[in-house]
C-alpha cells in the first residue's frame, strides 16, 4: 500500500503565488523609474513579463507532466541535455534561486517592519529580523509536512487578500491621482527598444521568478500529470493581474519623484494614500506578505538539493529526510546560504545578478523543450503546449533580448552570473572525478 505523503494541489499553487509575489514587485518600480518616467512603458514592462511568464509556464508545464519528479531545472536539463547541464541548474537555483531571493525577501522584509515603527533604530536591527525570519521559517518547514502546507496556504490566502485591500482603499483614499497616464504618448516606443528597457525588464523578470515554483515539487504532487500545468497557467495568470494592478496603483497614488531609487515603493505609496499614520497599518501589512514569499521559498529549493543529492552519492546526505518524509538537512543548508546573503550581500546588485542567471537557467530550460521534442517524439507528453512553437519563441526571444542587454549595460552583475554558472560546472566535473575514483 502506498503510504507516501503529498502536497495537495491548493499547496502547490500557493507556492507559485507567495513565490512571485514577493520582493520584485515591492522594489523594483523604484529601480525602473530612474530611467523610465512614462506610464505605458512602466505598466508594459509587467504586461510583457507577465507573457513571457505565461509562455514559460506552459512549456514547464509539458516538461512537467512528462518528467514528473521534483527539481525543476535540474530535472529537465539533465534530461534535454546531459548531466552536467542539469547539475550547473540545480547549482544555480541552489545557490541563487532561493537562497538569494529568501535573503532579499527577507531584507526587504525588515526595511518594511522597521519603517512601520518611524525606521527608527540601527542597521543590525534590520538585519536582525530579516534573520529571524529566514529562522523561523526553517524551524517550521523541516518538521511535518501537513503543518507547512497548511501554514503556505494560509499566508499566501492573506497575502492575495490583503494586497486586493491594498489597491482598492488606496484609490479610495488618495487625495488625488497623479498625472500619469497608460496610453502611449509620443517617445514611449523609443522608451520601449531602449537599453534601459530591457534591463528594467530584468527586474520585472525577477519578480516573476517563482512561476516554475512547482515544478520544484511536483514528484510530491499525488497527480502531476493532470495538476501541474493547470496549477503553473492559473498560478502565472493571477500573480500577473495582481502585478498589474499594484503597479498601475503606485503610480497613481505616490508622485514619481518621491519613488525614484526607493527599495520601500509600498512604503511612498501608502503614505500617499492614506497619510503618515494610516500608512503604519499598510506597511505592516505589506511587511507580513514577505513572509510568505520566505515561507514558500524555503519549501521548494531544497527539494532541488535533495534531488542532487538522490542522483549523486558523494552529495547524498542532502537526500536524507526526517520521518515525515521532508528535506530537512537541504533545508538547514539553503537557510544557511540565505544568512550569507543577509549578512554580506547589497541588495541591488544581487537583484540584477540573481535575475540574470535566473532568466539564463530558464532561457535554456524552455529551450530543451524544442530539443526533447526532436529528439524524443515517443515521450508521453499527457500535456502539450497550446500553439506550438509559438510560446516558447515568445519566452526565448524575449529572455533572450533581455539577456543580451544585460551583459551590455550591467556586464559585472551579467559576469558574474556566467561565472556562477562555470563554477557549477567544475564542481561537477570534479565530483564524476571523486565518483570514479572512488
Amino acid at each position: 500500500m502506498n503510504t507516501k505523503r503529498y502536497f495537495s494541489p491548493a499547496t502547490a499553487l500557493s507556492v507559485i503565488i507567495a513565490n512571485m509575489v514577493g520582493t520584485g514587485v515591492f522594489t523594483s518600480l523604484g529601480f525602473q523609474l530612474v530611467d523610465l518616467r512614462t506610464g505605458f512603458p512602466l505598466i508594459m514592462l509587467w504586461v510583457l513579463g507577465g507573457l513571457a511568464a505565461l509562455c514559460g509556464a506552459m512549456c514547464y508545464g509539458e516538461l512537467g507532466a512528462a518528467l514528473p519528479r521534483s527539481g525543476g531545472e535540474y530535472n529537465f536539463l539533465a534530461r534535454s541535455y546531459h548531466g552536467a547541464v542539469g547539475f550547473v541548474g540545480g547549482w544555480v537555483s541552489a545557490i541563487i534561486g532561493f537562497s538569494a531571493p529568501v535573503a532579499l525577501a527577507a531584507m526587504t522584509f525588515g526595511a518594511y517592519a522597521q519603517a512601520a515603527f518611524g525606521g527608527e533604530g540601527p542597521d543590525w536591527l534590520r538585519t536582525a529580523l530579516a534573520a529571524g525570519l529566514v529562522t523561523v521559517m526553517t524551524l517550521i518547514h523541516a518538521g511535518r509536512r501537513s503543518s507547512s502546507g497548511n501554514i503556505q496556504i494560509g499566508f499566501t490566502a492573506l497575502k492575495v487578500l490583503v494586497i486586493i485591500i491594498f489597491c482598492a482603499g488606496a484609490l479610495w483614499m488618495v487625495p488625488s491621482f497623479q498625472p500619469v497616464s497608460f496610453l502611449p504618448v509620443a517617445g514611449d516606443a523609443g522608451a520601449m527598444t531602449s537599453g534601459a528597457f530591457a534591463v528594467s525588464l530584468i527586474y520585472v523578470s525577477y519578480a516573476y521568478t517563482g512561476w516554475n515554483a512547482a515544478t520544484y515539487v511536483s514528484g510530491e504532487l499525488a497527480n502531476p500529470q493532470r495538476d501541474l500545468p493547470r496549477i503553473l497557467v492559473a498560478g502565472t495568470v493571477a500573480v500577473t493581474l495582481l502585478y498589474v494592478a499594484l503597479n498601475a496603483v503606485f503610480l497613481l497614488v505616490a508622485p514619481m519623484d518621491a519613488m525614484v531609487g526607493q527599495l520601500e515603493v509600498g512604503v511612498v505609496a501608502a503614505e500617499a494614500a492614506f497619510g503618515v499614520s494610516g500608512s503604519k497599518l499598510a506597511v505592516v501589512a505589506l511587511a507580513l506578505l514577505l513572509i510568505s514569499t520566505v515561507s514558500a521559498m524555503t519549501i521548494a529549493g531544497p527539494r532541488v538539493l535533495q534531488v542532487i543529492g538522490e542522483d549523486l552519492p558523494s552529495l547524498g546526505g542532502l537526500a536524507v529526510t526526517n520521518k515525515d518524509g521532508v528535506p530537512s538537512r537541504a533545508i538547514y543548508l539553503q537557510a544557511g546560504i540565505a544568512l550569507l546573503f543577509i549578512l554580506t550581500s547589497s541588495f541591488d546588485a544581487v537583484l540584477v545578478f540573481s535575475g540574470f542567471t535566473l532568466a539564463a537557467m530558464s532561457f535554456a530550460t524552455v529551450a530543451g523543450l524544442l530539443v526533447l521534442r526532436w529528439r524524443e517524439p515517443e515521450l508521453v507528453r499527457p500535456y502539450r503546449v497550446s500553439l506550438f512553437p509559438l510560446p516558447p519563441l515568445i519566452y526565448l526571444g524575449l529572455t533572450g533580448w533581455t539577456l543580451v542587454f544585460v551583459l551590455v549595460e550591467r556586464p559585472i552583475e551579467g559576469l558574474a552570473g556566467l561565472g556562477l554558472m562555470l563554477t557549477g560546472l567544475v564542481i561537477y566535473l570534479g565530483l564524476q572525478r571523486v565518483g570514479r575514483a572512488g
